[in-house]
């Protein structure tokens, strides 16, 4: 039995997927966005570590707000580092007949082995996945995430292939990813793709900054304001976002 490094759970979640969902926040991550609200999530080690079993038992009893469309959404962190947890959570997860969401950057994607095997198995147990496209440009995305990006777009391009229904994420940073060209590459890209049901410009916001401070880590974006709502719309007519 495996278990997984737990950062929380949201027992009510309405954002991360189609209907009420129960989150499973995992612990770790590779990357290191510069706007990320989470970076008590970057370390791989918790406190918590919990078995599938334990977190599927406990996110049954919230079962009935779910609805036809709810079930488990699995965020981070990144959850793609604890592959063999995820892939035991969502089997038995299928054996509940719950549905199964996967809310990743896809940085640890590789068709080498013994990674490619065991994610073509977890996704025949995954009925969905958000999916963040930091930033469409190599060079820039290195400099936002520390991470490069070309195995992020192959990942995309795999669950293109195999027809796996994706949501895609943008988030619009002043003077970074709120570009008209790089969102016109990013748009091109998108739409090479056969498998994305849904595209979400999220506008930059500054809540995480808190635990930056008490985490001792300097951040670099403390004067960037989120885009306007005049500017959001610009930008999803560009992505063909909702």
């Amino acid at each position: 039995m495996t278990k997984g490094l737990i950062h929380s759970v949201e027992t009510f979640g309405a954002a991360d997927g189609p209907g009420i969902r129960y989150i499973i926040f995992l612990q770790g991550c590779k990357m290191r966005c510069r706007y990320c609200h989470n970076p008590d999530t970057w370390r791989m080690d918790s406190d918590d570590m919990r078995s599938a079993e334990a977190l599927l038992d406990h996110a049954e009893r919230y079962r009935a707000y779910w609805g036809s469309d709810g079930g488990i959404t699995v965020s981070g962190g990144e959850p793609l580092l604890q592959l063999d947890f995820l892939l035991e959570l969502f089997k038995k997860a299928k054996l509940r007949g719950i549905n199964t969401c996967i809310d990743t950057a896809g940085q640890p994607f590789s068709r080498g082995e013994p990674f490619f095997s065991r994610f073509k198995e977890l996704m025949q147990y995954t009925d969905l996945l958000l999916f963040d496209i930091k930033h469409i440009d190599p060079a820039e995305h290195k400099a936002l995430t520390a991470q490069p990006n070309e195995n992020i777009l192959d990942c995309l391009r795999y669950l293109s292939e195999i027809k796996k229904p994706v949501w895609i994420r943008h988030v619009i940073v002043e003077g970074i990813t709120d570009n008209d060209e790089y969102l016109r590459q990013t748009r091109e890209f998108i739409d090479s793709l056969d498998n994305v049901e849904r595209v979400e410009a999220l506008p930059y916001h500054g809540m995480g900054v808190y635990k930056w401070e008490k985490l001792g880590i300097k951040y670099t974006l403390g004067n960037i304001k989120p885009p306007s709502e005049k500017r959001l719309d610009s930008v999803r007519k560009i992505l063909g976002a909702t």
